[in-house]
């Protein structure tokens, strides 16, 4: 691990901003003539108690700073300071896409075995270890691959770069959206399966993996309304699949 200053990361202003705008909205909404109107009298408190608690939420202390010595936190929640000792792996993961569009990704603390985890709010993406979810990254200003280098810098290979690791293994297919196609949710699900089966590196992981694939299409991936084009998204699991039955990267194993 490399020395260095510490590097701290800054409170994204997006949700201050956001709460903001619904306390403003609410009191002009508040100023107009009633008319008798209650809904939009209603919706004018609602809009002003939702940003006055999104406003308070967003004043409280923040504090993630990464240096030599581990991690000084302080956000609602977890207040504390943690040493690269008490880390077994620090994992940055990305959650599965959500009706075709990416989530934020988080960053997951594995404690060392036999250290209690409280409270347990997360779990290992690839092994299921009890994991403590210490930060979502769209709460900072700073960009995934920013903060993927200071962990890289200080933590060492404590660090897992999940989302990295799951491309190198088999890239994010690209997939159009079209009316009546294959439901998004679902092919995303099976397509992080088999990502993250590969990242195993274990062959009955793998081979799991591409039954329960298999299985999936062999019964009939659910049809929305707006879903993946069929051939697309076919043929995206084709090479998945493919990879899953003969992968030379993953023929050894490896520990994420």
């Amino acid at each position: 691990m490399n020395g260095g200053p510490s590097v701290e990361l800054r409170r994204s202003r997006g949700s201050r901003l956001l709460a903001v705008v619904c306390v403003l909205g609410g009191v002009v909404l508040l100023a107009l003539p009633s008319d008798g109107a209650p809904l939009r009298m209603v919706i004018a408190v609602g809009a002003v108690a939702l940003g006055l608690v999104a406003l308070v939420s967003a004043l409280r202390p923040f504090r993630f700073g990464i240096d030599a010595d581990g991690l000084t936190i302080r956000r609602p929640g977890l207040r504390r300071s943690i040493a690269w000792a008490e880390v077994d792996a620090l994992v940055l993961d990305e959650p599965p896409r959500r009706d075709g569009r990416p989530e934020p990704p988080r960053l997951l603390l594995v404690p060392p075995p036999g250290v209690p985890v409280e409270p347990v709010t997360a779990r290992h993406p690839i092994d299921g270890r009890p994991a403590i979810e210490l930060l979502v990254l769209d709460q900072v200003r700073e960009q995934p691959e920013q903060v993927a280098a200071a962990l890289t810098s200080y933590a060492g290979d404590r660090f897992v770069d999940l989302p990295a690791l799951r491309r190198a293994a088999f890239a994010d297919p690209d997939l159009p959206a079209s009316l009546r196609g294959y439901q998004m949710n679902r092919v995303d699900q099976l397509i992080r399966l088999g990502q993250d089966a590969l990242v195993s590196g274990d062959p009955q992981i793998r081979q799991a993996a591409r039954n329960e694939i298999e299985h999936a299409r062999a019964a009939g991936l659910p049809i929305a309304q707006r879903g993946y084009g069929g051939l697309a998204a076919e043929t995206a699991l084709d090479a998945l699949t493919a990879a899953l039955a003969d992968h030379p990267t993953t023929d050894r194993r490896t520990t994420p």
